[in-house]
C-alpha cells in the first residue's frame, strides 16, 4: 500500500465520519439550543478541511487543515464534557439512582455519567467528531509527492 493510498483512505474515512455525524445530529434533532449548534459548526469546518485535504498537500493547505482539525478536536472535547456534565446533573433524577445518588462516591457518579448509566446524553457521540478530526490530521502527515532531496554539496562529494 502506497502512502498516497493511505492518505486518500484517511481523507475518505474522514468524509464518511462527517456524513455519519451529520446523520446522527439530524436524527437526534441536535439544533434546539445555541450549545447544540456547536457540533454543526465543527462539522462544517471539518467538511471544508476534507475538501482542502483532497485538493492537495501543499504546506499552506496542510497547515490550514491541521488548524481546522485542532479546532474540531477542541469542539469534540467540549461536547464530551457537556454530555458527561448533563448526565451527571441528571443522576439524582434517575429512577434507579435517585435514592442512592448522594451516597455514591464522586468517581462512581462520574463513571455512571460517562458511561450513560444515568442521563440521556451520549458522551461518545461527540467523540465521532474528534476521531474524524484525528484521521484528517494524520492524513496531513502523509505527502502525496515526496519532498525532493537536496542536491549534494561539493563538500559531501569529496
Amino acid at each position: 500500500m502506497t502512502p498516497v493510498l493511505v492518505r486518500r483512505g484517511l481523507v475518505a474515512l474522514t468524509g464518511v465520519g462527517v456524513l455519519a455525524t451529520a446523520f446522527e445530529l439530524t436524527t437526534e434533532q441536535h439544533w434546539r439550543s445555541l450549545e447544540q449548534l456547536v457540533p454543526w459548526g465543527a462539522l462544517g469546518l471539518l467538511a471544508v478541511a476534507v475538501v482542502l485535504a483532497a485538493a492537495g498537500d501543499a504546506p499552506p493547505l496542510a497547515a490550514g487543515v491541521r488548524v481546522i482539525a485542532l479546532v474540531v478536536l477542541l469542539a469534540s472535547a467540549f461536547g464530551v464534557y457537556a454530555h458527561v456534565a448533563a448526565n451527571f446533573d441528571a443522576g439524582p433524577l434517575d429512577q434507579a439512582y435517585a435514592a442512592t445518588w448522594d451516597g455514591l462516591s464522586a468517581l462512581t457518579r462520574r463513571w455512571y455519567a460517562f458511561t450513560k448509566a444515568v442521563g440521556p446524553a451520549p458522551p461518545l457521540a461527540p467523540g465521532m467528531l474528534g476521531q474524524s478530526a484525528l484521521l484528517l490530521l494524520l492524513a496531513t502527515l502523509i505527502r502525496r509527492s515526496p519532498v525532493p532531496a537536496a542536491a549534494p554539496t561539493t563538500a559531501a562529494r569529496v
